[in-house]
C-alpha cells in the first residue's frame, strides 16, 4: 500500500508527459506552417526585386536613348527633325519618370513582404523554442519515472512551463524572446 501510494506521482508524469508530447506535436505542426509560408514569401520577396531589377534596366535604356536623341538633336539643323526628336526626348522622359514611380511601389511591396517575414520568423521561432523545452520535459520525465526520481519528473515541469510560455508567445507574440 506504501509503494502504492508512493508511486502515485507516476500517474501525473504520464498525464503530463502526454499533455508535453500532444503540445509538442502542436509546436511543431504549427512552427512547420510558419517556416512554410516564410519560404512562399522569401520567394515573392525575390521575385519583386527582380522586378524591380528589370525596370531598373528598362529605365537605364531610356535615360540613354533620351541622352543619344539630345545628341541627335544637337547635329540636326533642321526644324522638322528637331521637332520630331524633342518629341521622342519627351516620350523617353515620360517613359523613364513612369518607371520610376513604377520601381517605387515595387519597392514598397518587397520591403513589407520583408517585413512579414520578420513576423512570421518570430512566430516560427517561438513554436521552435517550444518544441525543444516539450521535447527536454518529456525526456526529463521519462528519466523521472524510470529512474523512479521525483525531482528529474519536477525539473521537466519546469522545462514544460518554460515552454508553455513560448508556445503561448508563438500564437500571440506578447513579447519577443527571440534572441
Amino acid at each position: 500500500m506504501a509503494g502504492e501510494q508512493q508511486e502515485s506521482w507516476i500517474k501525473w508524469v504520464a498525464l503530463t508527459t502526454t499533455i508535453l508530447a500532444v503540445c509538442a506535436a502542436i509546436g511543431s505542426l504549427k512552427g512547420g506552417g510558419y517556416s512554410t509560408k516564410v519560404g512562399l514569401l522569401t520567394t515573392q520577396e525575390a521575385n519583386k526585386w527582380s522586378y524591380f531589377q528589370s525596370k531598373s534596366i528598362k529605365q537605364s535604356l531610356m535615360e540613354t536613348k533620351k541622352d543619344l536623341l539630345d545628341l541627335e538633336l544637337l547635329k540636326s539643323p533642321a526644324p522638322e527633325v528637331k521637332v520630331e526628336l524633342e518629341k521622342k526626348i519627351a516620350a523617353a522622359l515620360e517613359t523613364a519618370g513612369r518607371y520610376e514611380k513604377e520601381k517605387a511601389q515595387i519597392k514598397a511591396e518587397a520591403e513589407s513582404l520583408n517585413a512579414q517575414q520578420g513576423q512570421l520568423k518570430v512566430h516560427g521561432g517561438n513554436f521552435g523554442m517550444s518544441v525543444m523545452f516539450f521535447q527536454i520535459a518529456i525526456m526529463l520525465s521519462a528519466i523521472g519515472s524510470l529512474l523512479k526520481k521525483r525531482y528529474a519528473w519536477i525539473i521537466g515541469l519546469v522545462m514544460g512551463a518554460i515552454g508553455l510560455v513560448y508556445f503561448a508567445n508563438g500564437f500571440f507574440t506578447f513579447f519577443n524572446l527571440m534572441f
